[in-house]
C-alpha cells in the first residue's frame, strides 16, 4: 500500500509543493470517503510520516485518544495547557493518560504569558488575542517538524464545521490535518464511549458538551448548539488553532 504523504521532490517551488499537497488531500478524501474513523486513524498513524494527535482532553477527546492508543501508544499527543483550564480537565488529562498508557504526551504552555498577560485578564478585553497567546502560537510551535496532525473536529459541532472532510490542507504550513471523526453523529460518540467503557470528562454531566478554558466556557441548555457555551455572547466559536494567518482554514483543499 503506498504512503499517504510522500515528500515533495527537491527543488519544487512553494506553489508546486502546495498544489501537490492539495492533490494528495483530494485523493485521500476520495480514497477514504466510504471508510470509517478507525481506518482513517490507522492510515494516518502508519502511513502519514511524523504526525501528532492534538487533544484538549475535553468532552469527547477520549474517543480519539483511545483509537490512537489501541494502534500505537507512542503516538505524540500534544496537549496545550493554557493555564486557564478547569481543574477537572487537568485531573482528567492525568488520569486518562495513565489509563490509556500514553507514552509520548507533550504538555505545551505559552512562554510569554508573564509579558503579554501579567494579570491574566486579557480574555476580558480581547478573547482572540488571549487564544492566540495561550493556544494558537504554542500549538504552531509544537507542530513544527510534524507532517500533519489529528484533530477531533466533527461536522455536527458547529456551522463552520458542517462540511468537514477527513483530510484537509492546512494553508501556509505544508501540513495535513486529519479529522477521523468528521462524519460522526453525537450518538456515535456516545456509543463508542459506552462500548469501550471509557471515562467521560466530569464536566459533561454538568452540561458542558464542549470544554475549553474556564473563563470562556459555560453550560449548554438542551437544544442549543454543542459549542454555544464557548465564548457565549460573542461572534466567535473557534479558538484560532484552525486558522492560519488570521484566516479560517476551510475544509478540503479550498482556501
Amino acid at each position: 500500500m503506498p504512503l499517504l504523504f510522500e515528500n515533495t521532490p527537491a527543488g519544487g517551488s512553494g506553489a508546486e509543493a502546495s498544489a501537490s499537497l492539495a492533490d494528495k488531500v483530494a485523493a485521500l478524501n476520495t480514497r477514504y470517503r466510504h471508510h470509517g474513523a478507525t481506518e482513517v486513524m490507522g492510515a494516518a498513524l502508519t502511513e502519514a510520516g511524523r504526525i501528532a494527535l492534538v487533544s484538549s482532553f475535553g468532552a469527547e477527546s477520549v474517543v480519539l485518544l483511545h483509537m490512537a492508543a489501541v494502534i500505537d501508544r507512542a503516538v505524540p499527543v500534544v496537549f496545550i495547557d493554557t493555564e486557564m483550564l478547569f481543574t477537572e480537565t487537568l485531573v482528567y488529562q492525568a488520569e486518562l493518560s495513565e489509563r490509556l498508557g500514553l507514552r509520548n504526551l507533550q504538555i505545551i504552555r505559552a512562554t510569554d504569558i508573564a509579558r503579554e498577560d501579567p494579570d491574566n485578564t486579557l480574555h476580558q478585553r480581547n478573547t482572540d488575542a488571549c487564544c492566540a497567546l495561550r493556544k494558537t502560537r504554542p500549538l504552531q510551535a509544537a507542530l513544527k517538524g510534524f507532517d500533519g496532525w489529528i484533530t477531533g473536529r466533527k461536522r455536527f459541532q458547529s456551522g463552520r464545521r458542517a462540511a468537514l472532510d477527513f483530510f484537509e490542507l492546512e494553508e501556509g504550513t505544508g501540513r495535513i490535518k486529519v479529522n477521523p471523526l468528521a462524519h460522526w453523529a453525537p450518538e456515535d460518540v456516545q456509543t463508542y464511549i459506552e462500548e469501550n467503557r471509557l471515562p467521560r470528562h466530569p464536566l459533561v454531566a454538568h452540561g458542558y458538551p464542549s470544554i475549553g478554558c474556564a473563563p470562556c466556557t459555560s453550560p449548554v441548555k438542551p437544544g442549543e448548539d454543542p459549542r454555544s457555551g464557548r465564548w457565549r455572547g460573542q461572534q466567535k466559536d473557534e479558538c484560532g488553532i484552525h486558522f492560519v494567518n488570521g484566516k479560517l482554514v476551510r475544509t478540503g483543499v479550498s482556501a
